[in-house]
């Protein structure tokens, strides 16, 4: 049997924190009236927004674009039974302003996918929750 002591609700700020060094996540939405889930690369705005870049006629982007979605990303140790988890909730909307387009090409994620022309979704963070477990011991 597991102990669960080890088990820590982690504040807006150490959940940003982690996220902010995660390389990979999963965003969260609604195909085709069922949950659907995607890895994919993103990066952490100044204003703790969840960017992706992605291809303009991707389907992600018709399924997400003004609809509110999560983005989930973690760390785990198995040997250890430690990590992290983090869980943002929040609208998806396509970044079309030329001038944060342009900023966002410099700043903001590359795709790990070759793309002829590339798009910016933001998910802005609304809810966020995170949490920690820092091992669970075995109980007599």
């Amino acid at each position: 049997m597991l102990k669960n002591d080890a088990f820590r609700a982690l504040d807006r700020q150490e959940s940003l924190s982690l996220l902010a060094r995660a390389p990979v996540g999963r965003v969260v939405y609604t195909r085709q009236a069922l949950p659907a889930v995607l890895p994919i690369n993103f990066s952490l705005d100044a204003d703790a927004s969840v960017v992706l870049r992605t291809s303009p006629g991707s389907e992600l982007v018709r399924a997400i674009d003004g609809v509110v979605v999560a983005f989930e990303a973690d760390e785990f140790d198995a040997s250890t039974r430690s990590g992290w988890s983090v869980v943002v909730t929040g609208q998806a909307t396509l970044v079309t302003d030329p001038a944060e387009h342009e900023r966002l090409s410099r700043t903001g994620p590359t795709s790990w996918m070759p793309l002829r022309e590339a798009v910016f979704v933001r998910i802005e963070s609304e809810i966020v929750t995170g949490r920690e477990l820092n091992g669970a011991r075995a109980t007599a």
